[in-house]
């Protein structure tokens, strides 16, 4: 036998509280006869006389007050967590993961996320910071970082920092000491700190151009790092020549702490993308996170968020 609906028994309780089809019928908004017509539904599917109909009124019979006693509880909690759901979708909520690198997180995300989270505290969010190329589907990341030329074709990639270029710097008494190099070439003479890039399974080899020419120079130094801002701070203790987005360094460099090499052989590179697959894009939390990041050419940096052009290939600063 098929049940009733929910409707014939939301139906059936509204007639039986109010004692009358006719403002039973105006406390649902449907017709009177529509109203009838699904109640003898009802008590056919049921095989049970549910209402006690005369000329000038209605009551339940006790078969009638017994399914009345037994359905409002439930329709109640029924209507509550609709409401519920529905405040879930006014006040979007939430656990959201996101892969990213130190470099992204500071520059770029945590500037903008941090207002996100003020303004929506039903939404959550874990940042695993690492220098790796993740596959998120596979490890259950809703979305991740990359600068734009490392994200796989098949998916969404929204585009969340403009264009940046790595820069080498050294500390005036490195540079006293070591010579400043003019060629990127030069630098297998120097002590330089080396960033490890664990996704291309070794140390990232340094990319230059100038003049339409590519150059990709592998070096040598006394410390490794997977950490840009460690990689300047031991440029600044003098441990020799770093390579690191230009952003992070711009206050060193007015101060005079560290001083620029090869300026005309940093090139430019495609600045970070937020991607995910496709499935994500229906949530709403989501959705306020994609447009918060979201890079908009031109608009005032939030506080904290660098406004500078730094970048390289991959994830790894």
């Amino acid at each position: 036998m098929v049940g009733p609906d929910l409707n014939q028994l939301t139906w059936f309780q509204a007639v039986a509280e109010e004692r009358s089809f006719t403002r039973a019928a105006a406390r649902i908004g449907v017709a009177q006869s529509t109203l009838s017509h699904a109640i003898r539904q009802l008590e056919t599917r049921l095989g049970i006389r549910l209402l006690t109909r005369t000329t000038r009124s209605v009551a339940p019979t006790a078969a009638g007050e017994r399914l009345l006693q037994t359905i409002t509880p439930r329709l109640a909690e029924i209507g509550h967590e609709i409401e519920s759901l529905t405040r879930v979708r006014d006040r979007p909520a939430g656990s959201i993961r996101l892969t990213l690198s130190d470099h992204a997180l500071h520059s770029v995300v945590w500037p903008r996320l941090k207002p996100v989270l003020a303004a929506y505290p039903d939404i959550k969010v874990e940042l695993i910071l690492d220098s790796t190329f993740r596959n998120i589907v596979e490890e259950r990341f809703d979305a991740g970082v990359r600068l734009g030329e490392s994200v796989e074709k098949d998916m969404i990639a929204v585009r969340i920092g403009p264009d940046w270029r790595l820069i080498a710097v050294a500390s005036p008494d490195y540079l006293a000491e070591r010579g400043r190099p003019v060629h990127p070439g030069d630098l297998v003479s120097h002590a330089c700190i080396n960033m490890r890039h664990e996704s291309a399974g070794g140390l990232y080899a340094w990319e230059f151009g100038k003049d339409g020419q590519a150059l990709r120079v592998r070096v040598d130094g006394q410390v490794t790092f997977n950490n840009s801002y460690a990689m300047v701070d031991a440029a600044v203790s003098g441990l020799g020549i770093a390579y690191v987005p230009d952003d992070i360094v711009a206050s060193h460099l007015a101060s005079g702490e560290l001083e620029l090499v090869l300026d005309d052989w940093s090139p430019m590179f495609d600045g970070y993308f937020l991607y995910y697959p496709g499935r994500r894009q229906n949530l709403a939390a989501f959705q306020i996170l994609v447009d918060a990041l979201r890079h908009r050419p031109g608009r005032r940096p939030a506080t904290g968020e660098t406004g500078g052009n730094p970048g390289s290939t991959g994830q790894i600063w």
